[in-house]
């Protein structure tokens, strides 16, 4: 496989404390977090918004002016960088995720094609938290898709169970987005696909022509052999903070660097070469960025 494959770098995700884990979550640390990223092979940042309250810090803001605070620190340590904003919400109310696409114009915007009942049940039977849906409507991903094609952003369809991936090609056919699709198959949450490398040339099958595809592998069973296998069968790859906190011999990994440096050596062992980022533009078939609007 000799085609270059581009790296993300999950920065921080959402909920996850600050205080117990070394999430990054102002724009500082996001930058630094990035640029260690960055020089170890990531072309793209994955960025989710954080409150910058001492005491809030697990929790996501959607203020505009620091998501374009956040953007310009990220893009400053990493010159090309593509940038990828999380919009993930649950309930009705995008105002917030849609300001932020519209202030920072990113050439990515994560969109969840699909609702998943999203549970965990610990050892002792009772939830890990209380159950929670975390719904998708059409409606609501239309909304998203129209901002993306407003702003020039690549919708990232990120998709936690077969018939998600499934859906894909019924928004292309029924009109709600143009253009070939940028699939992100979640596995590993409880609740929805397995990482289980046996599941990806089904995954495969069921992709739009033309079509990039990624995997993000949530946890810490199965997803270094998940990874590997995607770097086999010619996907682009996908680690941080946000999805593992675990290096390939199980021990903790101190930083994004070290998930990337990582996944570097894994796709190079699978006869992939890492994308710059100017290579990873043209992959991922994303623009040079806008300025911001905020």
């Amino acid at each position: 496989m000799s085609t270059p494959v581009v790296i993300t770098c999950a920065l921080n995700g959402i909920f996850t404390d600050p205080k117990q884990f070394n999430i990054p979550v102002t724009p500082e640390q996001m930058a630094r977090e990035a640029k260690g990223a960055y020089d170890a092979g990531a072309a793209c940042m994955h960025v989710h918004f954080r409150r910058q309250e001492a005491d809030k810090g697990h929790l996501p803001s959607w203020d505009p002016t620091l998501a374009t605070e956040i953007s310009q620190a990220i893009r400053e340590a990493c010159p090309g960088v593509i940038f990828n904003q999380s919009t993930g919400v649950v309930g009705p109310d995008v105002d917030g995720p849609l300001a932020c696409i519209y202030a920072i114009r990113p050439e990515i915007a994560a969109c969840n094609a699909g609702s998943l009942n999203y549970l965990k049940v610990k050892a002792d039977g009772t939830w890990a938290w209380p159950p929670l849906m975390f719904d998708n409507p059409v409606k609501k991903v239309q909304s998203f898709l129209d901002m993306m094609a407003e702003t020039g952003s690549v919708p990232e369809f990120e998709c936690f169970d077969v018939g998600i991936v499934r859906c894909v090609d019924m928004y292309a056919r029924a009109g709600l987005f143009k253009g070939k699709a940028d699939y992100n198959f979640v596995m590993g949450v409880e609740s929805g696909m397995p990482a289980d490398p046996d599941l990806l040339p089904i995954l495969i099958r069921l992709l739009r022509e033309d079509s990039t595809w990624q995997v993000t592998a949530i946890g810490r069973t199965n997803i270094w052999a998940l990874h590997r296998r995607t770097a086999e069968l010619g996907g682009q790859l996908r680690t941080g903070l946000e999805d593992t906190f675990y290096l390939p011999d199980g021990t903790r990994a101190a930083s994004n660097a070290h998930l990337i440096e990582a996944m570097a050596k894994i796709a190079r062992e699978s006869g992939r070469e890492i994308a710059s980022p100017e290579e990873a533009r043209k992959i991922l078939g994303v623009r040079i960025p806008a300025q911001s609007h905020a």
